[in-house]
């Protein structure tokens, strides 16, 4: 039952009828009441199209029984009587701006079991322009659409039903102050903020725009086209993507101690489905499958140990005691600590029963750290690991290293943190990587012992790996102005500048990218953990959906290469 009869209500109702609605079911009200055949006051060809015979006159008449409400005409058409007199769990679209047909309160006081849309922003299940227009056009000029057809419209409207039956992304709950969003009664229509419905609508629209015959430049590869929208929301999906699929090509195991967390239950079931890695989720099995119940996901292919009743308890205990006795560590200790989960992950990648291992979200960075480096240790031949952030700006991508673990690092110490970004530049993100080693001189400009440092690491790199484009020491300023390099230092070997910046100390190194990422508004893929025995990611403890996701390819792709 339609409450309105003007241009939105007529091209709903065609719409709905388009869709698969009967005309016969399908039932017009409008100021003057019912549209019914016969009538002759205020009717119009578009309304005759809706009108059959009936007894019925007023809107009071036709809605009971009804299963649906359409209302777009005005404040308080819909009644509480009404809507007692509607069917079992009724669905109404009370549309009418800036007042509803039945305000939202009122509405669920007087039914339960209501399904309630309205146009409001302070209230759930908002129906939203900015959820369809703009991707409608997005899909249709894509494919240079000769028009916007009915089909392409109910591409748009099933793309929006199918993507609210899919868990929201961190980015929607931080949007709402933390609230968690499930399909339900009260979340049927996907918020606007979710950045899904680009690449969930416009697609929709493009394949239907082909399929009924008016796209003009139709669209070969659809996936390739979905990438190029991702591209559009930043370009930090760019950097990552290459890394996306080549975890996909082989995918490893990743244990992640903190497996009860919601948020890393809904990040390895998404990676799960799409062949990321093969995950293994330490934890309670009860609790772990409990709030995968209450969030609504599945674990099916999801591996699930407890550290204390593991069968090979024993095996990891041994290990740890092995490891750690002149360390301090008991039999006593070695059998506590086995039992906390960052070091029973950490120990299944020391003996080969995970590939790599992702933590942090609940956990301090140095919490989660200390234990890997005990464990896992580094790489034969590393005396040191680092961190690197990935800083994604509007025209470059910068690494900044090292930005998480090395204090006051020594100049044998900072060549081997460039020597180590440098590899994952190269291996990881399949980039050339251009290293320029900062500090608060240029070239020899300013004599002072934290400039020799840099000095002397510069020419340890180029010593150690002359391949390798990388010089210094050089002022932040040199190394990102346009020209700068080129036009005062035309010797220096770093051809477009750098891409990789070494920063002296800690101090600098943290300010530094915490600067860029506030006030140049990068987006940041980070920290990424270099120099491990085997891969070990850090998550921040505001780490969202996108960022445990990229952190688990990385690490994918660093056990690949070893």
């Amino acid at each position: 039952v339609f409450s309105g009869a003007g241009a939105s209500a007529i091209a709903c109702a065609n719409m709905m009828i388009e869709a698969g609605v009967k005309l016969e079911n399908l039932w017009l009200c409008d100021t003057k009441g019912l549209v019914y055949t016969g009538r002759t006051e205020g009717m119009n060809k578009y309304k005759e199209k809706f009108a059959k015979p009936s007894e019925w006159r007023t809107l009071a008449d036709t809605i009971k029984d009804a299963d649906v409400f359409v209302g777009c005409s005005s404040k308080g058409a819909l009644t509480p009587e009404m809507l007692l007199s509607m069917a079992k769990q009724p669905i109404v679209f009370a549309l009418a701006n800036p007042d509803p047909e039945i305000d939202y309160p009122t509405a669920k006081a007087t039914r339960n079991d209501i399904i309630l849309a309205t146009g409001r922003s302070d209230y759930p299940n908002q129906v939203n322009n900015v959820l369809g227009f703009p991707f409608i056009f997005r899909g249709a000029l894509d494919v240079r659409a000769s028009e916007i057809n009915e089909p392409m419209k109910i591409a748009a409207a099933q793309a929006l039903a199918a993507l609210a039956r899919q868990e929201a992304p961190e980015s929607v709950t931080r949007a709402y102050a933390g609230q968690k969003f499930t399909f339900g009664p009260d979340y049927i229509i996907p918020k606007p903020f979710d950045p899904r419905v680009l690449l969930w609508v416009a697609p929709a629209v493009a394949q239907a725009a082909m399929d009924t015959g008016v796209a003009r430049k139709p669209i070969a590869d659809m996936k390739a086209y979905i990438e190029r929208l991702e591209g559009l929301q930043g370009r930090s999906k760019d950097v990552i993507r290459s890394v996306v699929h080549r975890a996909k090509e082989n995918p490893k195991r990743v244990v992640f101690p903190e497996g009860d967390h919601p948020l890393i239950l809904q990040a390895v079931s998404q990676m799960v489905d799409e062949g990321i890695c093969v995950p293994i989720l330490l934890g309670e099995p009860a609790k772990i499958k409990a709030v995968a119940a209450d969030h609504g996901i599945g674990l099916e292919g999801i591996e699930i140990l407890d550290p204390g009743t593991v069968a090979w308890r024993q095996e990891a205990e041994d290990a740890f005691y092995d490891l750690r006795k002149r360390r301090g560590v008991t039999r006593t200790e070695a059998k506590r600590q086995i039992r906390r989960r960052i070091y029973f992950g950490a120990m299944m990648c020391r003996l080969g029963k995970a590939d790599g291992l992702i933590a942090g979200l609940t956990m301090y960075y140095p919490e989660t750290i200390r234990p890997c480096l005990e464990v896992i240790g580094t790489r034969k031949g590393v005396k040191k690991v680092c961190g690197v952030y990935t800083m994604v700006l509007k025209n470059r991508v910068l690494f900044f290293s090292d930005t998480t673990m090395n204090i006051e690092p020594t100049g044998e110490e900072l060549a081997e943190i460039a020597m180590l970004t440098s590899d994952l530049v190269k291996d990881t993100f399949n980039m050339e990587p251009k290293v320029a080693m900062l500090s608060f001189s240029s070239f020899g400009s300013v004599d002072h012992p934290l400039v020799r440092k840099v000095q002397k690491a510069v020419q340890i790199v180029k010593e150690t790996r002359p391949e390798l484009k990388c010089d210094g020491e050089m002022q932040a300023d040199t190394a990102l102005a346009d020209g700068v390099l080129a036009e005062n230092y035309p010797w220096v070997d770093l051809p477009g500048g750098p891409n990789v910046l070494i920063f002296p100390d800690l101090t600098s190194g943290n300010i530094g990218y915490k600067l860029v990422q506030r006030l140049a508004g990068a987006e940041v893929i980070g920290p990424i953990t270099c120099g491990m025995a085997a891969p070990v990611h850090v998550l921040q403890r505001h780490s969202d959906l996108n960022d445990i996701i990229h952190l688990t390819a990385l690490t994918v792709v660093e056990a690949q290469q070893k």
